[in-house]
């Protein structure tokens, strides 16, 4: 009989602190190994001493862009598989982060299953195939996106956020109803 092998440890960086520390729980239920990580100092010393095989990397942290720290993760390991998990989707970073050698690039939410499945994406496409054929969002998801991102800056303030967005605040509310997950 030959033994299993062993699940990748994963290494999860984001600044969002609870998102991480749920990722990594949810992870771990599947059976894998994982460590989170809340800016790229804190990153580059856990991948040194973890060794992880699999990395999703938030986009947008704090002070910093997860972009800059790609390089970094593949010169200390390059064989790490890097997945870029972020809110702030776009085609151009998504090319971005594929050239600086990311293996794969996912709009938040994403489940975890779509989440393993980018890291197993290896179905012969090139991942900056992948990127170039990622699914356009559509007015909606841009106008939601733009209104989370807004009220996000306005620390969930919704009058300030409608201030910010030029809108009336019954109009705000009546859009957050509207594409607020069901």
């Amino acid at each position: 009989m030959t033994p299993t092998p062993a699940l990748p440890r994963i290494l999860v960086i984001d600044d969002d602190v609870h998102f991480s520390q749920v990722l990594c729980r949810s992870l771990e239920r599947q059976g894998f190994t994982a460590r989170p990580a809340h800016n790229s100092s804190a990153a580059l010393a856990t991948q040194a001493d973890f060794q992880p095989q699999w990395a999703t990397l938030d986009l947008r942290m704090a002070q910093e862009s997860g972009l800059t720290l790609i390089p970094q993760l593949l010169q200390q390991q390059p064989e790490i598989k890097i997945v870029m998990l972020t809110g702030y989707a776009s085609i151009a970073t998504a090319v971005e982060a594929i050239k600086l050698g990311a293996h794969n690039y996912l709009h938040k939410p994403a489940t975890l299953q779509e989440l393993l499945a980018a890291f197993k994406d290896d179905n012969g496409r090139s991942a900056e195939t992948s990127a170039e054929h990622a699914q356009v969002m559509s007015v909606d998801q841009l106008e939601w996106e733009h209104i989370q991102r807004v009220l996000n800056e306005n620390d969930g303030n919704v009058s300030a956020t409608a201030r910010a967005l030029n809108m009336h605040r019954r109009t705000l509310q009546r859009k957050l109803q509207k594409y607020a997950p069901r």
